[in-house]
């Protein structure tokens, strides 16, 4: 493997948490623009994964790039220029509960950009308006349902931009129809402003839609990587089973 030639790299990437093995010399690239669905059953590795690619977790072994950047190497300044180039969909949304989603949306741009109050508002009200939450923005996260809580954490990992989108569990606690409008959100921000896509997903049905390619975790190790279709016809049953709709 090239180290740096994709938008995520991942190569001979182990790690452990005392006795517990929970990656086993991992390797992958995603390309620019790409989307990778990443599966397996409970407690193989998967958040551990995105966890590592955004440092907030340092492999034992192997590297990681973020396009041309090592970040198994990189100093915390040169981390936080990194991090800037991605965002992070979390599974509970994370909002801070006491301010607007407008202000939630505007508090990254605030601490992390120099751009006027104006630039600000346009950049808030222009991603409000991409999740269909734009006459929402200011309500309070409790008064939002759990749909639109995921709707409002996407536009936060949105609103600076990212080259690169994370996502745990896009579609966790929401019925069929919602999960569906989460991933068409997902598609049109690779397919619009080709933004390349890691999930982390138990979600079959949405995996298959959004992902380019799929890459199955089992016990630590990496089983399966292609294509649903290919996948469907790997010589490990596991993997076959969980791409199965």
């Amino acid at each position: 493997m090239i180290g740096g030639a994709g938008a995520v790299s991942f190569d001979h990437v182990s790690k452990s948490f005392g006795a517990k093995q929970v990656l086993r010399d991992v390797s992958f690239q995603v390309g620019d623009g790409e989307a990778l669905c990443v599966v397996g059953r409970s407690g193989t590795g998967k958040s551990v994964t995105l966890k590592l690619i955004i440092s907030l977790l340092k492999p034992d072994h192997g590297k990681i790039w973020i396009g041309p950047d090592e970040v198994t190497t990189l100093d915390e300044s040169g981390l936080s220029k990194v991090r800037r180039k991605m965002g992070f969909l979390f599974q509970d949304a994370a909002l801070f509960d006491s301010l607007t989603l407008y202000e939630n949306l505007k508090l990254p741009l605030e601490r992390l950009t120099d751009k006027s109050s104006e630039e600000m508002d346009f950049d808030v009200n222009r991603v409000l308006q991409q999740v269909g939450l734009g006459n929402d923005r200011h309500k309070m996260p409790g008064d939002l349902s759990g749909g639109m809580r995921k709707r409002a954490g996407l536009a936060r990992a949105l609103v600076l931009e990212p080259r690169i989108l994370l996502a745990d569990e896009p579609a966790s606690g929401l019925d069929r129809i919602t999960s569906s409008e989460i991933d068409e959100l997902l598609l049109q921000q690779k397919t619009n402003h080709h933004t390349t896509l890691i999930i982390v997903t138990h979600d079959v049905r949405g995996a298959r839609r959004v992902g380019d390619r799929i890459a199955v975790l089992d016990q630590g190790s990496l089983v399966a990587w292609g294509p649903a279709a290919e996948i469907e016809q790997s010589e490990n049953e596991v993997a076959r089973e969980l791409v199965k709709e």
